[in-house]
């Protein structure tokens, strides 16, 4: 196993919204023995609202702000020693000072999925503020993939079926 995860168990997957993070990032949690968290699920735990409420209310730097607040909070219990795949927000991972963090404390996977496939998924999705707009959503989607592309691995997702993405991350050599 890869030294950094024996100091820092830790395994981020990082991608665009819509590209399987939190189904696929459930099955690599599950095959590995270790804790599931959703870092979108710990940020509307801490604010006590949605992520499209915080968008509406506070805006997208407030909700960024909370963002790296709450992976602060799982890297240090990470670094305490809990094994843990975290699933980011689709932006997470373009913030420098959350990318510095994620790369000094574990193992980066960037899921990457075909734009359209994302689009698919994501189309009627209410709880998406960023995906409302089709050409905003592709701008976006090309804005930040070269920092995807900085992750220490990069695993294609395919189709719907997440187990082929999901035994991929599980085969790759940092787990050897």
């Amino acid at each position: 196993m890869d030294v950094r995860l024996k100091r820092t168990p830790g395994l981020y997957l990082v991608g665009f919204m819509g590209c399987g993070k939190t189904t696929i990032g459930r099955l690599v949690a599950e095959g590995l023995g270790w804790q599931f968290v959703d870092a979108d699920e710990d940020v509307e735990r801490s604010a006590g609202i949605s992520i499209p409420a915080i968008f509406e209310t506070r805006g997208e730097a407030a909700f960024r702000l909370l963002e790296t607040e709450a992976i602060r909070a799982r890297v240090r219990a990470i670094e305490r020693g809990v094994p843990t795949v975290l699933a980011l927000g689709g932006g997470a991972f373009v913030q420098p000072s959350n990318f510095d963090l994620l790369e000094n404390n574990g193992v980066t996977v960037w899921l990457d999925c075909p734009l359209e496939l994302m689009r698919r998924r994501v189309e009627r999705a209410i709880h998406r503020p960023l995906a409302g707009d089709p050409a905003r959503f592709a701008a976006l989607y090309e804005e930040r993939r070269p920092f995807y592309a900085r992750a220490d691995y990069r695993v294609p997702v395919e189709g719907d079926d997440p187990a082929p993405a999901a035994g991929a991350v599980l085969a790759l050599p940092v787990f050897r």
